[in-house]
């Protein structure tokens, strides 16, 4: 819109800027598509950037990374060595999915060096990085104060910690280990926690270790825009009415919970069987299994993934079209956590419950919990049992960051000559010793042929296509 010579055009700051955020790392922000803040960024940035203490509450998918991760930035000193700045998260993805912000954020600031500190990877590399140092140390409490106590972790001149999902931590049972952690800390110290609830043990904490921290919220906007529904089962079995469900419906992608490991396996193997392309995440998969689901359902080439509440803590999967409790959990709060997976960020979503006679006394929990009233629907019947597939396929290339492999490298190699046009090739995700690229279905077969007969920066790696 064109000002008139009436009305001279505004100076004043807006988005990002008008929080006090550095104009480099606007200017990044905005580059990188976030030109509006969201509610917690707009309440806890400008606390942030003023060193006080901050308690949020804020869910997954709120934004809450980019507004700590500016504040830490911010307040960065790249000449200093040595860690200046501790997060700790509750599990190794979440974990991942931070320091993998940071670093975008961190863009504008030359030679920033952020360091992923976890459990359930081995400890060699981890040392070797600790001999090189860091700015930002990312991690779970438990492997980041083994790293402590064995004396290869200083915390001393840490200057802002993070309590990311800190309910979950200390639902977990890392409160103790927690305390210490913050204690090892500098002083003076700032302090930031984040949870999704601010009750119990997570305000003790908070008395203990904050300092006049400021409270803030990041609202309920997203909350209207998931449509809930309930299903009754009627006499048929949960897997007939979870496939009848997807068939009808065809979400682009659901997470779809079971209550344990043993359930979730069953059900994956079930919808596989009826020609639903499915996938399992739950406790025992190993490391590299659960990178490979991840990165298959992130690149659209699962469009279903069958997960236990434990599995899928800490994993924040964006544009995510469907929650369906394929049981209802036992703990309300645990209820408004998985639908809130779904309608983030101003899109719409949908969360299904399917309800057996069994299942009442949880869902009038629930009810009461959530203030809604549920109208069971009767469950749908399919008009076909056509296949249900997803339109990507996940290539594997087994190299990864310690072989210096970065996304770009593997776009390079698709879109080289003899290769696939860019706009066919979907998310890559590179992990430590393996990487990921999504590739449009049809051309999966061809892909991966012609990648197997190319080097991948400077050597011919081993490609396969992962299932």
């Amino acid at each position: 819109m064109r000002t008139s010579p009436s009305e001279p055009a505004s100076s004043e700051p807006s988005g990002f800027a008008a929080l006090g955020v550095p104009a480099a790392l606007v200017a990044n922000l905005e580059a990188l598509g976030y030109a509006t803040p969201t509610a917690i960024q707009a309440a806890a940035v400008p606390e942030i950037l003023a060193s006080r203490d901050v308690l949020a509450e804020a869910p997954t998918g709120s934004g809450k990374t980019i507004a700590f991760g500016l504040g830490l930035l911010a307040a960065l000193d790249v000449t200093r060595w040595g860690p200046q700045s501790l997060v700790l998260c509750p599990t190794r993805e979440l974990a991942t999915q931070i320091a993998g912000v940071l670093r975008q954020l961190a863009r504008p600031i030359a030679n920033v060096k952020v360091l992923v500190l976890c459990g359930g990877v081995p400890l060699l590399p981890q040392i070797a990085s600790l001999r090189h140092g860091a700015h930002i140390v990312v991690g779970t409490p438990g492997r980041v104060g083994k790293h402590l106590r064995d004396g290869r972790l200083e915390l001393s001149r840490v200057r802002t910690c993070v309590l990311d999902e800190a309910d979950r931590m200390l639902d977990m049972g890392f409160g103790d280990e927690v305390l210490a952690l913050v204690a090892a800390c500098g002083q003076p110290r700032q302090t930031l926690l984040f949870s999704a609830t601010l009750v119990g043990d997570v305000l003790r904490v908070s008395a203990a270790i904050q300092d006049a921290p400021r409270r803030v919220s990041a609202g309920q906007a997203s909350v209207p825009q998931i449509a809930q529904a309930f299903v009754g089962l009627g006499e048929a079995q949960r897997e007939d009415v979870a496939a009848a469900w997807l068939r009808t419906h065809a979400p682009g992608s659901a997470l779809l919970f079971c209550n344990t490991r043993i359930a979730c396996a069953s059900l994956s193997a079930a919808l596989v069987a009826r020609g639903i392309d499915a996938a399992a995440l739950h406790g025992d998969l190993e490391q590299p299994d659960r990178e490979r689901v991840l990165a298959r359902f992130a690149g659209g080439s699962v469009r279903v993934l069958v997960a236990t509440d434990v599995a899928a803590r800490g994993i924040d999967l964006a544009g995510l079209d469907a929650v369906v409790n394929i049981e209802l959990p036992f703990d309300p709060e645990v209820y408004v956590h998985r639908i809130g997976r779904t309608g983030r960020a101003g899109a719409t979503g949908v969360a299904v419950s399917l309800v057996g006679d069994d299942d009442l006394p949880r869902l009038h929990a629930i009810e009461t919990f959530a203030g809604i009233t549920a109208v069971l629907e009767r469950a749908p019947e399919p008009d076909s049992d056509a296949p249900v597939v997803a339109r990507r396929v996940t290539l594997c290339i087994h190299a990864g960051r310690r072989d210096k492999l970065r996304p770009g490298d593997i776009l390079g190699a698709c879109t080289g000559q003899g290769g696939i046009a860019a706009v066919h090739v979907g998310k890559i995700e590179v992990a430590e010793r393996a990487s990921y690229v999504a590739i449009d279905r049809e051309l999966g077969a061809t892909t991966l042929r012609y990648l197997q007969g190319v080097a991948i920066k400077g050597r011919r790696r081993h490609i396969t296509r992962a299932t």
